[in-house]
């Protein structure tokens, strides 16, 4: 027994002397790495946790990362106002156009006639911001009637970025199809209010008719496009604000979704 002793306290000198030895190179950790932040080290104010907490909510309106919902936070009110009347909301939008322009000019569009470009209207190419100022920008549960009667006024006015980019697909040869969640009884105010705002010579202009109604924004979507494929058309891109103008069956080859913090579309 007492050799034992002796036996262990040698090794135990021995693993000290190693480890004191050693700990320049192989530093001993008592326990993992892990990050850690501590409470009170930066005091933020109400306004400062609003803002993340919004920015937060925001990203996780364009990621997709949201469950659906019908309006966005009271507390984000003044938020979403100030990005969208600010420069976050024009910034947004110039980069998501200069990357799809980018991917537009890579591509080759064949001799054909057969490669397209899908465009969503509202919040994509025209714009309801008049509309959403006066209901809360997106504060407000959705009413279809109101904002139908905006619609029928026919002017919203032109996305500037949208109007240049959809002039260069245009010239780079893409026949351009626009797909809206708008209903046929619209189609009149719609062209009118398009070509006003500075949008011509598209091939077909896609709304909603009496079969479509009832169905959700990403089937009633999804079908058209299954037509376009079945007819010989090649999706190149898509541009839409909302994921349901993107996701779903016979997708483009590169989607580009516009921000939109305002309101949802299932």
């Amino acid at each position: 027994m007492k050799s034992l002793l002796i036996f262990a306290l040698i090794s135990l000198f021995f693993y000290l002397t190693n480890c004191s030895h050693d700990s320049s190179n192989n530093p001993q950790f008592p326990r993992p790495l892990i990050l850690e932040y501590t409470d009170g080290v930066i005091q933020n104010n109400n306004d400062d946790e609003v803002n993340l907490q919004c920015t937060s909510w925001r990203f996780g309106v364009e990621a997709n990362n949201l469950n659906p919902w019908k309006t966005i936070p009271e507390m984000c009110g003044d938020y979403v106002k100030n990005y969208i009347l600010g420069k976050g909301y024009k910034v947004d939008l110039e980069s998501v156009s200069n990357e799809t322009l980018v991917f537009a000019k890579s591509f080759h569009v064949g001799d054909d006639g057969k490669d397209i470009w899908v465009f969503d209207i509202d919040e994509t190419l025209i714009s309801n911001l008049p509309y959403y100022v006066d209901h809360g920008f997106g504060l407000e549960v959705f009413d279809s009637v109101v904002f139908d009667k905006w619609v029928e006024k026919g002017i919203a006015p032109a996305i500037e970025t949208s109007l240049r980019l959809y002039e260069e697909v245009l010239s780079l040869g893409f026949k351009v199809f626009l797909l809206t969640g708008r209903s046929e009884r619209h189609r009149d105010i719609t062209v009118q209010n398009l070509m006003n705002a500075g949008f011509n010579n598209w091939d077909k202009l896609i709304l909603r008719d009496a079969n479509d109604h009832g169905k959700t924004a990403t089937t009633y979507k999804s079908e058209k496009r299954d037509e376009m494929v079945k007819e010989g058309y090649r999706i190149v891109g898509n541009s839409g604000d909302q994921w349901s103008d993107l996701l779903g069956s016979s997708m483009s080859i590169r989607s580009f979704k516009l921000p939109n913090p305002m309101y949802f579309i299932a």
